[in-house]
């Protein structure tokens, strides 16, 4: 069979994480959305997709990177974005996943310290943290600084 004209899916000699499922070579990749490679090279150069390499440097699509082509190309021929309007939704969303992440992280931690606390009896810690101060009296400006500052006598004159 010529070389490049083979649409089975290429698993060997991939660089790819093992066991990251499967990868489809560009010409299977672009049948099965109707795009033509050059539209996925031009993904890739724009930064869109990075689909990994082989040895041989063919470009291979990972699961992942076929449902970031179908975000892409719901956002172009759906919604009318350009390529710059894409990469400006898809960086926000990865910024999105990223503090979805982080708000996961604190509300497991809250809750392990709330666990804790319920154990370890927060109140008498709470009561140990209060540093109790005698209260003090409110500091009151004098009748002299209520009335503004003190007009300043002339200098010498002729100067």
């Amino acid at each position: 069979m010529p070389r490049g004209r083979r649409t089975t899916v290429a698993t060997e000699g991939v660089k790819p994480e093992p066991g990251a499922g499967r990868f489809y070579m560009i010409s299977v990749v672009s049948k099965a959305y109707g795009i033509h490679p050059q539209t996925l090279r031009l993904y890739e150069r724009e930064g869109l997709l990075k689909p990994s390499r082989t040895d041989g440097n063919t470009r291979l699509y990972s699961e992942e990177d076929l449902r970031q082509l179908e975000v892409i190309l719901n956002l172009t021929r759906d919604l009318g974005v350009n390529l710059a309007g894409v990469e400006i939704v898809l960086n926000m969303r990865h910024k999105m996943e990223q503090m979805q992440q982080e708000v996961g992280e604190f509300v497991t931690w809250v809750r392990q310290e709330l666990a804790r606390d319920a154990q370890e009896g927060w109140q008498e810690r709470l009561q140990q943290a209060l540093v109790r101060l005698p209260p003090t009296p409110l500091a009151r400006a004098s009748p002299e600084a209520a009335r503004g500052p003190k007009a300043q006598p002339p200098g010498p004159a002729g100067g």
